[in-house]
């Protein structure tokens, strides 16, 4: 199925950032927010984006420090989960959009359970693809950031720069864990060059590792995060790339426990699922939404 065409926006908000944005369909029709992960940026929703827009209204922000956002330099903005958080608030206050559901993955995760936390009326639905809310989702891939936590040194900032902030690793999240050969040959280039050039931009790997180690703040969230699921009683797809190295297959596990409306899915994939079954994770969210009267 696919919707109208995406349009791209440039929102600069009262507090500085000028949000670089992806929209399409009717914003008179319910609401779609997609909230991107590390290294990305709402470019990896390309292609979700006019599969869902028949009957919504899609929109997908590039949060600050990544994708095309752009902040002023004075004052300094906060490269926090909380500063992103706010930020992108203060987008959905702009827009004037008031309920809407969320598509989490990855570093959109935390920001997406946060904004629930602070408007839990506001969301009508989750879609979690390996956006993580449990300390079993955390895989070895964190073990350096673990250490960053531990011990906020040098060399622990530069182990973290050599071993994740690099091209192989950007590519590594993109391929890593395909099962079907098929699949993994059709990935295009385009999206893990785009990652890693505006990787290399100035001030990125002060931001990037900054935001390593503000992580911790989102595991000391889980549980919050976690009651908000069994109390709200907020209606959440679970689909999961079960090969994904980042945030493991243990982490969709658990939300069986606490989500009473669950549709829960494991694909042979990875990190980047939408690259691999995006049809298929298009049309599971138009059934799920669909079926809910959303």
């Amino acid at each position: 199925m696919s919707g109208s065409l995406v349009q791209i926006h440039n929102l600069t908000l009262p507090s500085g950032p000028s949000i670089f944005y992806r929209s399409a369909g009717d914003p008179a029709d319910p609401t779609i927010l997609l909230l991107h992960g590390f290294p990305s940026s709402s470019f990896q929703y390309r292609n979700l984006i006019p599969q869902l827009s028949s009957e919504h209204h899609v929109i997908a922000p590039d949060f600050p420090g990544f994708g095309f956002t752009t902040v002023p330099d004075s004052p300094a903005y906060d490269y926090t989960f909380a500063g992103l958080t706010r930020t992108t608030l203060e987008f959905l206050d702009a827009l004037m959009i008031t309920t809407f559901a969320v598509y989490v993955f990855d570093y959109g995760a935390p920001v997406g359970f946060r904004i629930a936390l602070e408007r839990p009326e506001a969301v009508k639905a989750i879609v979690t693809q390996n956006g993580n809310a449990y300390n079993e989702g955390l895989g070895a891939f964190w073990d350096p950031v673990r250490d960053l936590w531990k011990s906020d040194t040098a060399n622990t900032r530069t182990v973290l720069e050599r071993g994740l902030l690099t091209f192989a690793t950007t590519k590594f999240q993109y391929t890593d864990g395909v099962g079907d050969p098929k699949l993994l040959a059709q990935i295009p280039p385009d999206p893990y060059y785009l990652d890693w050039a505006l990787l290399e931009r100035p001030g990125q790997t002060d931001i990037q590792i900054g935001l390593f180690k503000d992580y911790q703040s989102n595991v000391k969230l889980y549980p919050k995060f976690q009651a908000y699921l069994r109390d709200s009683k907020v209606p959440v797809l679970v689909i999961w790339g079960k090969n994904d190295k980042i945030f493991i297959e243990a982490g969709a596990e658990p939300f069986k426990r606490d989500v009473k409306d669950l549709k829960f899915e494991l694909l042979d994939t990875g990190h980047f699922a939408l690259e691999t079954h995006g049809q298929k994770i298009a049309k599971e969210i138009r059934d799920f939404l669909k079926q809910r009267g959303l």
